[in-house]
Protein backbone atom coordinates (compact mmCIF):
# COMPACT_ATOMS: atom_id res chain seq x y z
CA UNK A 1 0.00 0.00 0.00
CA UNK A 2 1.74 3.44 -0.92
CA UNK A 3 1.64 6.15 1.73
CA UNK A 4 -1.02 8.12 0.26
CA UNK A 5 -3.61 5.09 -0.01
CA UNK A 6 -2.35 4.83 3.56
CA UNK A 7 -2.83 8.31 4.42
CA UNK A 8 -6.27 8.47 2.54
CA UNK A 9 -7.48 5.38 4.49
CA UNK A 10 -6.66 7.11 7.95
CA UNK A 11 -7.94 10.11 7.38
CA UNK A 12 -11.40 8.41 6.03
CA UNK A 13 -11.77 6.03 9.18
CA UNK A 14 -10.85 8.73 11.94
CA UNK A 15 -13.62 10.79 10.28
CA UNK A 16 -16.51 8.09 10.09
CA UNK A 17 -15.28 6.16 13.37
CA UNK A 18 -18.92 5.05 14.73
CA UNK A 19 -20.23 5.64 18.32
CA UNK A 20 -19.01 3.07 20.63
CA UNK A 21 -19.04 3.09 24.24
CA UNK A 22 -15.82 0.48 23.85
CA UNK A 23 -12.53 1.95 25.79
CA UNK A 24 -9.43 3.50 23.28
CA UNK A 25 -6.08 1.89 24.48
CA UNK A 26 -4.16 5.44 24.19
CA UNK A 27 -0.62 5.45 23.50
CA UNK A 28 0.47 9.53 24.89
CA UNK A 29 3.67 11.21 23.29
CA UNK A 30 4.52 14.03 25.38
CA UNK A 31 7.73 15.47 27.49
CA UNK A 32 7.61 18.97 29.61
CA UNK A 33 5.29 20.40 31.50
CA UNK A 34 2.98 21.80 28.63
CA UNK A 35 1.96 18.37 28.23
CA UNK A 36 1.06 17.40 31.87
CA UNK A 37 -2.59 19.13 32.24
CA UNK A 38 -3.29 16.72 28.56
CA UNK A 39 -1.97 13.19 30.40
CA UNK A 40 -3.36 14.30 33.36
CA UNK A 41 -6.61 14.46 31.91
CA UNK A 42 -6.18 11.44 30.11
CA UNK A 43 -4.92 8.89 32.85
CA UNK A 44 -8.45 10.08 34.60
CA UNK A 45 -10.28 8.81 31.97
CA UNK A 46 -12.09 5.71 31.02
CA UNK A 47 -10.02 5.07 28.24
CA UNK A 48 -6.57 3.45 29.17
CA UNK A 49 -3.19 4.89 28.81
CA UNK A 50 -1.39 1.33 27.86
CA UNK A 51 2.41 3.72 27.28
CA UNK A 52 3.85 6.57 27.52
CA UNK A 53 6.35 8.19 24.94
CA UNK A 54 8.52 10.50 25.99
CA UNK A 55 12.37 12.47 25.85
CA UNK A 56 15.40 10.40 27.66
CA UNK A 57 16.55 12.15 30.75
CA UNK A 58 18.20 15.04 30.47
CA UNK A 59 21.34 17.03 32.23
CA UNK A 60 20.45 20.03 34.10
CA UNK A 61 21.42 22.28 37.14
CA UNK A 62 24.92 22.79 38.45
CA UNK A 63 26.06 19.48 39.21
CA UNK A 64 24.43 18.66 35.49
CA UNK A 65 22.43 15.52 36.95
CA UNK A 66 20.35 13.99 35.09
CA UNK A 67 16.44 14.51 35.87
CA UNK A 68 12.92 12.77 34.20
CA UNK A 69 11.11 14.78 31.79
CA UNK A 70 7.47 15.73 33.82
CA UNK A 71 5.56 13.65 31.45
CA UNK A 72 7.88 10.75 32.60
CA UNK A 73 6.90 11.56 36.22
CA UNK A 74 3.63 11.70 36.43
CA UNK A 75 3.00 8.32 33.74
CA UNK A 76 5.52 6.41 36.55
CA UNK A 77 3.15 7.87 39.40
CA UNK A 78 0.49 6.24 37.83
CA UNK A 79 2.41 3.17 36.93
CA UNK A 80 1.92 3.26 33.43
CA UNK A 81 5.21 1.99 30.82
CA UNK A 82 7.67 4.49 29.95
CA UNK A 83 9.88 4.60 26.71
CA UNK A 84 12.35 6.96 25.57
CA UNK A 85 13.89 6.47 22.37
CA UNK A 86 16.01 9.35 21.56
CA UNK A 87 15.59 8.94 17.99
CA UNK A 88 12.39 7.68 16.55
CA UNK A 89 13.66 6.42 13.20
CA UNK A 90 15.58 3.73 14.78
CA UNK A 91 14.70 0.08 14.84
CA UNK A 92 12.68 -1.03 18.00
CA UNK A 93 10.60 1.90 18.28
CA UNK A 94 8.01 0.80 15.88
CA UNK A 95 8.02 -2.43 17.47
CA UNK A 96 7.70 -1.27 20.98
CA UNK A 97 4.70 1.02 19.92
CA UNK A 98 3.00 -2.03 18.16
CA UNK A 99 3.53 -4.09 21.19
CA UNK A 100 0.75 -1.57 23.13
CA UNK A 101 -1.23 -1.86 20.54
CA UNK A 102 -2.98 1.70 20.35
CA UNK A 103 -6.17 2.64 19.31
CA UNK A 104 -4.98 6.28 19.09
CA UNK A 105 -2.08 7.88 19.92
CA UNK A 106 -2.21 11.43 21.51
CA UNK A 107 0.88 13.80 20.97
CA UNK A 108 1.34 17.10 23.18
CA UNK A 109 5.13 18.95 22.86
CA UNK A 110 6.39 15.53 22.15
CA UNK A 111 9.51 17.69 21.02
CA UNK A 112 10.07 15.48 17.25
CA UNK A 113 8.54 14.93 13.92
CA UNK A 114 7.24 11.20 13.76
CA UNK A 115 7.72 9.50 10.88
CA UNK A 116 4.95 7.65 8.61
CA UNK A 117 4.93 4.60 10.37
CA UNK A 118 4.09 6.06 13.67
CA UNK A 119 1.33 8.04 11.42
CA UNK A 120 -0.56 4.92 10.48
CA UNK A 121 -0.11 2.78 13.35
CA UNK A 122 -3.31 3.22 15.26
CA UNK A 123 -6.42 3.08 13.66
CA UNK A 124 -8.05 6.14 14.61
CA UNK A 125 -4.17 7.73 13.75
CA UNK A 126 -2.88 10.13 15.69
CA UNK A 127 -3.78 13.50 17.04
CA UNK A 128 -1.52 16.50 18.24
CA UNK A 129 -2.31 19.24 21.31
CA UNK A 130 -0.79 22.48 19.91
CA UNK A 131 -0.79 25.87 21.54
CA UNK A 132 -2.14 28.13 18.76
CA UNK A 133 -4.80 28.69 16.81
CA UNK A 134 -3.61 26.79 13.70
CA UNK A 135 -3.24 28.02 10.69
CA UNK A 136 -1.65 30.48 12.91
CA UNK A 137 1.33 30.38 14.11
CA UNK A 138 2.67 26.60 13.54
CA UNK A 139 6.18 25.46 15.10
CA UNK A 140 7.50 25.54 18.10
CA UNK A 141 7.10 28.97 19.63
CA UNK A 142 3.91 29.84 19.01
CA UNK A 143 2.91 30.97 22.58
CA UNK A 144 5.84 33.05 22.43
CA UNK A 145 5.58 34.86 19.43
CA UNK A 146 1.83 35.16 19.94
CA UNK A 147 2.59 37.68 22.66
CA UNK A 148 5.75 38.90 21.03
CA UNK A 149 3.62 39.94 17.79
CA UNK A 150 1.32 42.09 20.00
CA UNK A 151 -2.04 38.71 19.26
CA UNK A 152 -5.09 39.75 21.50
CA UNK A 153 -6.19 36.16 21.10
CA UNK A 154 -4.36 32.68 21.01
CA UNK A 155 -5.81 29.38 21.51
CA UNK A 156 -5.88 25.67 21.62
CA UNK A 157 -5.86 23.68 18.27
CA UNK A 158 -6.58 19.94 18.53
CA UNK A 159 -5.29 18.40 15.05
CA UNK A 160 -4.99 15.33 12.90
CA UNK A 161 -0.76 14.81 12.66
CA UNK A 162 -0.01 14.75 9.04
CA UNK A 163 3.64 14.88 7.50
CA UNK A 164 4.08 18.24 7.46
CA UNK A 165 4.98 20.18 10.72
CA UNK A 166 1.38 21.41 11.88
CA UNK A 167 -0.62 21.16 8.62
CA UNK A 168 -2.71 18.48 9.44
CA UNK A 169 -6.61 18.77 9.54
CA UNK A 170 -8.61 20.77 12.46
CA UNK A 171 -10.27 18.83 14.85
CA UNK A 172 -11.36 21.18 17.18
CA UNK A 173 -9.98 24.67 18.77
CA UNK A 174 -10.69 26.69 21.97
CA UNK A 175 -9.83 30.27 21.85
CA UNK A 176 -8.24 32.10 24.62
CA UNK A 177 -7.45 35.97 25.50
CA UNK A 178 -4.04 37.08 25.59
CA UNK A 179 -4.17 39.48 28.73
CA UNK A 180 -1.97 42.79 28.64
CA UNK A 181 -0.11 40.79 31.18
CA UNK A 182 0.38 37.79 30.25
CA UNK A 183 3.75 36.45 30.09
CA UNK A 184 5.33 33.62 27.85
CA UNK A 185 5.32 31.77 31.20
CA UNK A 186 1.45 32.76 32.42
CA UNK A 187 0.25 32.04 29.16
CA UNK A 188 2.06 28.74 28.61
CA UNK A 189 0.19 27.56 32.02
CA UNK A 190 -3.58 28.92 30.70
CA UNK A 191 -3.17 27.24 27.39
CA UNK A 192 -1.65 23.70 28.61
CA UNK A 193 -5.12 23.65 30.93
CA UNK A 194 -6.93 24.62 28.36
CA UNK A 195 -5.14 21.98 26.00
CA UNK A 196 -6.50 18.93 28.45
CA UNK A 197 -9.96 20.44 28.29
CA UNK A 198 -9.97 20.72 24.55
CA UNK A 199 -8.24 17.13 24.67
CA UNK A 200 -11.19 15.65 26.79
CA UNK A 201 -14.01 17.27 24.26
CA UNK A 202 -12.33 15.78 21.46
CA UNK A 203 -11.86 12.78 22.56
CA UNK A 204 -15.71 12.36 23.47
CA UNK A 205 -16.39 13.54 20.42
CA UNK A 206 -14.39 11.52 18.60
CA UNK A 207 -15.71 8.25 20.55
CA UNK A 208 -19.90 9.88 19.89
CA UNK A 209 -18.89 9.81 16.23
CA UNK A 210 -19.21 13.51 16.31
CA UNK A 211 -15.75 14.63 15.42
CA UNK A 212 -15.33 16.04 12.33
CA UNK A 213 -12.28 17.89 10.56
CA UNK A 214 -11.38 20.86 8.10
CA UNK A 215 -8.59 21.56 5.79
CA UNK A 216 -6.42 24.68 7.29
CA UNK A 217 -6.25 27.45 4.55
CA UNK A 218 -2.82 27.82 3.60
CA UNK A 219 -3.15 31.63 2.71
CA UNK A 220 -3.29 32.36 6.20
CA UNK A 221 -0.52 30.30 7.45
CA UNK A 222 2.00 32.09 9.69
CA UNK A 223 5.26 30.83 11.56
CA UNK A 224 6.39 30.65 15.56
CA UNK A 225 10.02 29.22 15.16
CA UNK A 226 11.57 27.45 17.94
CA UNK A 227 12.70 30.28 20.67
CA UNK A 228 16.56 30.83 21.00
CA UNK A 229 18.69 32.69 23.45
CA UNK A 230 19.71 35.67 21.56
CA UNK A 231 16.20 36.12 20.53
CA UNK A 232 16.04 37.77 24.16
CA UNK A 233 18.71 40.27 23.26
CA UNK A 234 17.08 43.82 23.78
CA UNK A 235 17.25 45.85 20.38
CA UNK A 236 16.97 48.97 21.51
CA UNK A 237 16.23 50.71 18.22
CA UNK A 238 12.74 49.28 18.25
CA UNK A 239 9.45 50.84 19.58
CA UNK A 240 9.06 50.49 23.17
CA UNK A 241 5.74 48.92 22.79
CA UNK A 242 7.36 46.04 20.86
CA UNK A 243 10.26 45.61 23.73
CA UNK A 244 7.58 45.92 26.04
CA UNK A 245 5.74 42.67 24.24
CA UNK A 246 9.25 41.11 24.28
CA UNK A 247 10.09 41.54 27.49
CA UNK A 248 6.63 39.52 28.70
CA UNK A 249 6.92 36.80 25.51
CA UNK A 250 10.06 35.78 26.85
CA UNK A 251 9.71 35.66 30.10
CA UNK A 252 10.66 33.42 32.30
CA UNK A 253 12.91 32.07 29.09
CA UNK A 254 15.26 33.05 27.63
CA UNK A 255 14.07 36.44 29.02
CA UNK A 256 14.73 39.59 27.63
CA UNK A 257 18.17 41.20 27.82
CA UNK A 258 20.61 44.06 27.45
CA UNK A 259 24.16 45.25 29.10
CA UNK A 260 24.83 47.75 31.91
CA UNK A 261 28.89 48.99 32.29
CA UNK A 262 29.16 45.39 30.34
CA UNK A 263 27.42 43.47 32.63
CA UNK A 264 24.40 41.62 31.60
CA UNK A 265 21.17 43.32 32.87
CA UNK A 266 17.62 41.07 32.48
CA UNK A 267 14.76 42.44 32.12
CA UNK A 268 11.86 40.52 33.44
CA UNK A 269 9.09 43.40 33.39
CA UNK A 270 8.76 46.87 31.89
CA UNK A 271 6.25 49.02 31.31
CA UNK A 272 5.69 52.43 28.09
CA UNK A 273 6.00 55.58 29.57
CA UNK A 274 3.56 57.85 27.91
CA UNK A 275 3.98 60.89 30.52
CA UNK A 276 7.61 60.92 29.36
CA UNK A 277 9.00 62.15 25.63
CA UNK A 278 12.11 60.70 23.84
CA UNK A 279 14.61 63.21 22.82
CA UNK A 280 17.28 63.45 20.44
CA UNK A 281 19.17 61.20 22.64
CA UNK A 282 20.25 57.64 21.17
CA UNK A 283 18.25 54.66 21.98
CA UNK A 284 19.43 52.65 25.22
CA UNK A 285 20.16 56.29 26.80
CA UNK A 286 18.52 56.14 30.57
CA UNK A 287 15.87 59.56 30.39
CA UNK A 288 15.32 59.89 33.74
CA UNK A 289 15.99 57.54 37.12
CA UNK A 290 13.48 58.00 40.10
CA UNK A 291 13.76 56.07 43.80
CA UNK A 292 11.43 53.19 41.81
CA UNK A 293 11.95 52.99 38.47
CA UNK A 294 14.73 53.49 35.13
CA UNK A 295 13.12 55.11 32.49
CA UNK A 296 15.21 54.44 28.93
CA UNK A 297 14.96 55.92 25.33
CA UNK A 298 13.71 53.69 22.59
CA UNK A 299 13.06 54.00 18.50
CA UNK A 300 9.69 55.19 19.30
CA UNK A 301 9.16 55.93 22.86
CA UNK A 302 10.46 55.23 26.65
CA UNK A 303 10.32 52.05 28.39
CA UNK A 304 10.04 51.84 31.95
CA UNK A 305 12.29 49.16 33.60
CA UNK A 306 10.17 48.03 36.85
CA UNK A 307 11.92 44.51 37.20
CA UNK A 308 15.74 43.81 36.57
CA UNK A 309 18.42 41.02 37.33
CA UNK A 310 22.38 42.25 36.83
CA UNK A 311 24.28 39.49 36.51
CA UNK A 312 25.21 37.40 39.38
CA UNK A 313 22.81 39.36 41.68
CA UNK A 314 19.12 38.55 42.43
CA UNK A 315 15.92 39.46 40.32
CA UNK A 316 14.65 42.72 42.09
CA UNK A 317 11.86 45.25 41.62
CA UNK A 318 13.71 48.44 39.93
CA UNK A 319 13.22 50.02 43.95
CA UNK A 320 15.03 47.65 44.94
CA UNK A 321 18.06 47.63 42.37
CA UNK A 322 18.49 50.77 42.80
CA UNK A 323 19.68 51.32 46.05
CA UNK A 324 22.39 49.23 46.21
CA UNK A 325 22.95 50.63 42.12
CA UNK A 326 23.56 54.32 41.23
CA UNK A 327 22.28 54.79 37.67
CA UNK A 328 21.73 58.29 36.23
CA UNK A 329 20.25 60.23 33.18
CA UNK A 330 22.61 59.71 30.02
CA UNK A 331 24.11 56.15 30.85
CA UNK A 332 23.42 54.13 27.80
CA UNK A 333 22.20 50.64 27.95
CA UNK A 334 23.34 47.51 25.30
CA UNK A 335 26.84 48.72 24.69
Amino acid sequence: MSELSANFILHFSFLTMPASPQPLRIVFMGTPEFAVPSLQVLLGGQDPVVGVCTQPDQPSGRGMAFHAPPVKVLAEAHQVPVFQPAKLRVPGVLEQLQAWQPDLIVVAAYGRILPTTILTLPPLGCINVHASLLPKYRGAGPIQWAIANGETETGITIMRISEQMDAGDLLLQKALPIAATDTGGSLHDKLARLGAEALQEAIGLLKAGRLTARQQHEAEVTYAPLIKKEDGRVDWNLAAAVIERRVRAFTPWPSAYTTLNGKLLKIFAAQVEHSLRSSQTAPGTIIEVTPVSVSVVTGNGVLTLLEVQLAGKKRLAAEEFLRGYHLQPGMRLGI
